[in-house]
């Protein structure tokens, strides 16, 4: 899934809680090529297709993830969305059956995650970060015509090519109209931080469409700044995202001050209220590109 990644030809891990795979090893009719990533509630690796030659990712959930109701259901929940998608800013999960044990299975993407990008690079060319914005709106405009709310999309979820395409990944927490509700009672680190989290959200509520601009808001404010709009521990994070006002962008950086329409935007995205910011992410597309 993360192209670029060193891949190790051995690893070894605590057979209590992670998947012990070696290169070589075959899983089914994949080929283990290496492991390309690991968190908190699964393993990636990169494996070859024996039936056609094709380089996938296969995300395979550590032991106490499969013995756990509710994360095991986030788990099902990834691919069952991801097998409703098609497009080419989401990553792709593939059917497959018979299968001897529980994993998943994604299309290999080559590229950077945009985590990645601002750690070299905190503070992006502003054309650079509004071309971004317009390539993840087009994904979430998909996604969201579809009933599925991403609701943690962050840098760290956002893969991006050399031809600076995207793909949105990870829809571990996603939901999507008419399915169960699935609840987290605290911030941990299986659903990432509170950064880009929206005040709703931290509230307790579900998240929507909504949630996924405010996230996009934050990630355009820190493309465009080269900071977040609220920072300090987890906690606060997530109080200042409910209780305070961020900086204006072209505060943070005066000569934004020359796109009056774009900080206005990026400042829309994060309030406070879903139903102050732009309604959907097709009517955010055409606002961007108007100004």
């Amino acid at each position: 899934m993360i192209g670029g990644s060193r891949l190790h030809s051995t690893f070894d891990t605590d057979p209590l809680t992670m998947t012990v795979l070696h290169v070589g090893d075959q899983l089914d009719h994949y080929r283990i090529e290496g492991l390309a990533a690991r968190s908190g509630m699964a393993s990636i690796f990169r494996a070859t297709d024996l039936e056609n030659g094709r380089t996938v990712a296969i995300k395979i959930p550590h032991p106490e993830v499969e013995s756990d109701p509710a994360l095991f259901d986030r788990f099902r929940r990834e691919e069952e969305i991801g097998r409703m998608m098609d497009h080419p800013g989401v990553m792709k999960v593939f059917a497959d059956a018979d299968r001897s044990q529980v994993y998943m299975v994604m299309e290999w993407v080559e590229g950077t995650l945009l985590r990645k990008i601002l750690n070299e690079s905190p503070k992006l060319p502003r054309e650079r970060a509004i071309r971004l914005t317009l390539r993840i709106l087009e994904a979430l405009d998909y996604i969201h015509a579809r009933g599925v709310a991403h609701r943690d999309l962050k840098p760290e979820n956002v893969m991006v090519d050399e031809h600076e395409n995207i793909k949105l990944i990870d829809f571990g927490i996603a939901s999507y109209a008419g399915a169960r509700r699935l609840t987290f009672a605290k911030f941990s680190p299986t659903m990432g931080t509170p950064d880009y989290v929206s005040p709703e959200q931290v509230k307790g509520q579900r998240g929507d469409a909504r949630s996924d601009l405010y996230a996009l808001g934050v990630i355009f404010y820190e493309m465009l700044t080269g900071r977040r709009p609220f920072e300090g521990s987890g906690i606060e994070i997530a109080l200042r995202q409910v209780q305070e006002a961020p900086l204006p962008v072209d505060q943070v950086r005066p000569e934004l001050s020359l796109l009056p329409g774009i900080t206005s935007l990026v400042m829309r995205m994060i309030q406070k209220d879903p139903n102050d910011r732009p309604p959907d992410a097709r009517t955010l597309m055409e606002e961007i590109s108007a100004a």
